[in-house]
């Protein structure tokens, strides 16, 4: 039986070293030789659950705010990690974008795992808020416009928004995340076991990984071994 490993990744749309740790990870899959076998699951964290639904605001100010710096530098972090970003491949709007309540978008998330495209739908997700200049938070009819485009069905979408569904899904990854100690994100928890916290190196992930990849396999091999240090044990 070919080992299987299973990572789960704990996230939130307005963070932007989600964004980076996601790409990172990527590398990581494709440097690992059996990536066939890793089966990627997106866990919902909220970085401020306190805020109203209907909250936005500039997010540089936002961060200026919270980390009690001078404006100027709350840009200046903007810059660098858009310079990070580029190094990666992606793009990264420095002005414009905006900072929200995320969780209708983790409910989609949810939505978008039963339907067999969470991924898809977390990088339109992510590609809308971080790559394009327009605010996504505060905007339904943005939101069902980039997750639609992404694949799912509109009217599913209203459904989900228009009621409670989900959100316990959403409350019990982040009761989990708490259990498991993880006080921000992103944050990696693979095969249960191995926890990776923030936008390592590529590197780091492929250790970890094969690290996985060579307890399940150990473990396999014991499991079908029928002959013990003194001969057939059966």
């Amino acid at each position: 039986m070919a080992a299987t490993i299973s990572v789960d990744i704990w996230t939130d749309i307005n963070c932007p070293f989600c964004y980076l740790g996601k790409r990172r990870f990527e590398q990581a899959l494709e440097q690992f030789e059996h990536r066939d076998d890793v089966r990627v699951t997106h866990r919902s964290f909220e970085l401020d659950p306190t805020l109203s639904p209907d909250h936005t605001a500039p997010v540089i100010d936002w961060i200026a705010s919270k980390y009690g710096m001078p404006r100027e530098q709350a840009q200046a972090n903007e810059h660098n990690l858009g310079l990070q970003a580029e190094a990666v491949g992606l793009d990264y709007q420095i002005d414009g974008r905006d900072y929200g309540n995320s969780f209708d978008m983790h409910r989609l998330l949810h939505l978008a795992r039963d339907k067999g495209i969470q991924d898809a739908v977390i990088d339109a997700l992510y590609a809308a808020n971080f790559a394009a200049p327009q605010p996504l938070f505060g905007d339904r009819d943005r939101l069902i416009a980039v997750v639609t485009e992404a694949g799912l069905d509109e009217s599913d979408v209203r459904r989900v928004l228009e009621s409670d569904e989900y959100a316990e899904a959403v409350r019990a990854d982040e009761q989990q995340a708490a259990d498991y100690g993880a006080g921000g994100v992103p944050f990696f928890v693979l095969n249960n076991k191995y926890a990776v916290s923030g936008a390592q190196p590529p590197e780091l992930f492929v250790q970890a990984l094969q690290q996985c990849w060579d307890d399940r396999s150990a473990a396999d091999g014991a499991a079908g071994d029928s002959s013990g240090p003194d001969g057939p044990t059966g």
